[in-house]
């Protein structure tokens, strides 16, 4: 064994053989395979059946350049959309917050007790540093964007300007209330993950849970989301619910719903940076160990 395990992603066509082919590079290039897992869409809407893969191996005796070279003919082959990362290796991550932090402040926990993958390279709020953070972000920058109707542009340029500055692999929106224009959503396309409570549409706008406790609602719920330039609407990375009661007030919905969206955001951001999604038009495969 040498090195850090590899992880390779890949979905094509489905064909015969695929299988077969990459196990075969790997074995001609002396790795070990650890885990492997497949799926192919044969419903998809587009007509056309699509194949999906993700294998975790030891690199053997082949060096990562010359394992990248060997796939990339390969996926020329076939058309293949494909990745090959490094196990475990932390992500980089830009994180937006507003006024509510628990999301934020689960996210630093379970990075700094090794639970996430995720280095967090910059946090980004509309609003002040005191309104947003209640624990002790270390030296990881922060920055104030305010925004404002007549602002936007200027200030998602900032937040680009920033993405680009520290290199972010990941973005995450955890619990940032601003609406992202259609450019930035654009621009952030596939490495965008943010968390809304799953009332949505049913109970749009402000204090959700207080709309869901006058209805009665007997399941509360949250999504994690690719972020696209359709609101809240983007292809699902996992998702959660909890069961309430007749006796749980407003307040009580507030606070289980905290609770589900925070394990629900960790939970995408986990699976992203384990390379365990994969985007199929609207929708995603997800593989989950």
């Amino acid at each position: 064994m040498t090195g850090n395990p590899l992880i390779l992603t890949l979905d094509c066509a489905d064909r015969p053989g695929i299988t077969a082919r990459v196990t075969g590079i790997l074995f001609e290039h002396g790795c070990d395979i650890l885990d492997a897992q497949q799926f192919g869409d044969r419903v998809s809407k587009a007509g056309n059946d699509r194949f999906f893969m993700r294998v975790v191996f030891t690199r053997g005796r082949a060096a990562k350049e010359e394992l990248r070279a060997r796939f990339d003919e390969f996926a020329r082959e076939h058309a293949m959309r494909w990745k090959l990362s490094e196990q475990d290796r932390p992500r980089r991550t830009l994180i937006l917050g507003g006024k509510a932090d628990h999301c934020l402040v689960d996210l630093l926990y379970r990075w700094r007790t090794g639970e996430l993958a995720i280095e967090p390279v910059a946090l980004v709020s509309n609003h002040p540093r005191d309104a947003v953070i209640r624990t002790d972000i270390g030296d990881i920058p922060f920055h104030h964007l305010p925004v404002t109707p007549e602002t936007k542009a200027r200030q998602e340029e900032q937040v680009r300007a920033i993405a680009r500055q520290v290199d972010a692999e990941l973005v995450v929106l955890a619990r940032y209330m601003q609406i992202f224009s259609d450019d930035m959503a654009r621009h952030f396309a596939g490495r965008c993950i943010n968390i809304h409570h799953s009332f949505l549409p049913g109970f749009k706008g402000a204090r959700p849970y207080d709309q869901a406790h006058e209805r009665g609602v007997k399941i509360i719920g949250a999504t994690a989301h690719f972020v696209t330039a359709d609101l809240d609407e983007g292809p699902i990375i996992h998702q959660d619910v909890e069961r309430i009661t007749h006796a749980d007030s407003p307040s009580d919905l507030v606070r289980k719903g905290r609770d589900i969206e925070r394990r629900v955001l960790a939970e995408a951001v986990r699976l992203f940076v384990q390379d365990r999604v994969l985007m199929n038009g609207a929708r995603t495969v997800v593989f989950r160990d």
